[in-house]
């Protein structure tokens, strides 16, 4: 029985509701087939539509995919510019599929920085897709972890300022409640492709108890099979928020 079948026959408390990945190695998958980079952002489009889509079979709650990092600005402007070209094709090619199989649509991170015409798609992506009961798909674009800390403190030091709010109440759920991926919980898968053993400012406040999952594979190789693989390597952790497995296996007990 292949990984997908099992996963699919499991208990869905079994299964992480958050998922965030690390969409690496395009370039260096481009480059050891002797093609520029674009050639391998184009190939990891494909690798998008299997994860999204298995997400959505698997009935996983969250999916975010960094898309592009505020850091990758620094990128030549020729590949910065041919990746916005691409994110605007692949979201008008795209979009109808996802409303169709009732998935929402969401893009994080601080947009401004995009064309005034980007912007218009990302609206008009997210508003069609707004009531969408299925899989909520994050896609994080111009995105990075410390700046989604501090857009949240900047809101919560304004409220502060307006007596909204006082400093002595404050608690980590209002910083949670600030941020972009406010109401949706936490992640509890990470997976980072490429072979890098780093998070690169992804998510940095809501993967705080994730599981990190790094493969070698990189990012135009990773199909159904590497996300099952993922999610079933997952499922044999035993997470422990601070307690002792001996804690979490009798508060499991006593759950049931």
């Amino acid at each position: 029985m292949s990984s997908q079948s099992s996963i699919l026959e499991m208990d869905p408390i079994l299964l992480p509701r958050h998922i965030a990945v690390i969409m690496d190695g395009n370039g260096r998958w481009a480059k050891a087939r002797g093609k520029a980079r674009m050639f391998g952002h184009k190939a990891g489009v494909d690798a998008v539509r299997k994860t999204v889509s298995t997400a959505n079979r698997l009935g996983i709650q969250v999916l975010t995919l960094f898309a592009f990092s505020s850091d990758n600005w620094k990128r030549p402007k020729e590949e910065v510019s041919l990746l916005m070209e691409l994110f605007v094709t692949v979201l008008g090619r795209e979009i109808k599929r996802l409303h169709k199989n009732c998935i929402k649509l969401n893009v994080i991170g601080d947009i401004s920085k995009f064309s005034q015409s980007l912007q218009d798609k990302i609206s008009s992506a997210e508003a069609l897709t707004a009531n969408n009961a299925g899989l909520v798909l994050n896609i994080a674009a111009n995105y990075g972890g410390q700046w989604d800390i501090l857009q949240a403190v900047k809101i919560l030091a304004d409220q502060i300022k307006r007596g909204e709010i006082s400093v002595g109440e404050l608690t980590e759920a209002d910083i949670t409640a600030r941020l972009a991926t406010a109401h949706l919980p936490d992640v509890d898968l990470m997976i980072r492709t490429s072979g890098e053993c780093r998070i690169s400012n992804f998510m940095l406040w809501q993967s705080a108890y994730a599981e990190l999952y790094f493969t070698e594979q990189f990012w135009p190789d990773f199909d159904e099979i590497s996300f099952t693989n993922a999610i079933a390597w997952y499922i044999n952790r035993e997470r422990r928020f601070g307690y002792t497995g001996e804690q979490i296996r009798a508060m499991l007990i006593i759950e049931k």
